[in-house]
């Protein structure tokens, strides 16, 4: 009997390892979608000229997002650190040259909070709730 438990016990939760999945799958979706969106603006850049600032961010965003499915496999940090810069890289420019262009952002950030939080509160599901300190 036991036996039984410690070998329950043993086991890891599997809360830990559905979340990890969650955020692996889901930054891999947004590596890949950077990855063809730098891709299509440079291949653009054969036809409009890109200024040179935009050029060199935009070259190093995608070595950076490509190296990341090698460099950054196993570290959460690196992963969303390439995807903040690339996407960084992306927009920042864009809004410089045209700051009417921040409203629509700003609307889009709207959704952007409200899956975070929902990924967080997911973060959270079936976490042992700590009880209140009762004085």
């Amino acid at each position: 009997m036991n036996a039984a438990l410690d070998t329950a016990s043993a086991t890891p939760p599997a809360r830990s390892t559905g979340w990890n999945r969650v955020e692996i799958t889901a930054s891999y979706f947004l590596l890949v979608v950077l990855a063809s969106v730098i891709g299509t603006r440079l291949s653009f850049a054969t036809v409009w000229q890109l200024p040179t600032v935009d050029l060199v961010a935009s070259i190093v965003a995608m070595l950076l997002v490509l190296g990341s499915f090698w460099f950054a496999r196993h570290s959460r940090r690196w992963r969303i650190g390439v995807i903040a810069f690339a996407s960084a890289t992306q927009l920042v420019p864009m809004v410089i040259r045209q700051p009417v262009l921040l409203f629509p952002l700003l609307g889009a950030l709207i959704p952007v909070v409200i899956l975070l939080w929902a990924l967080w509160a997911l973060s959270r599901k079936g976490a042992p709730v700590r009880p209140g300190s009762r004085s």
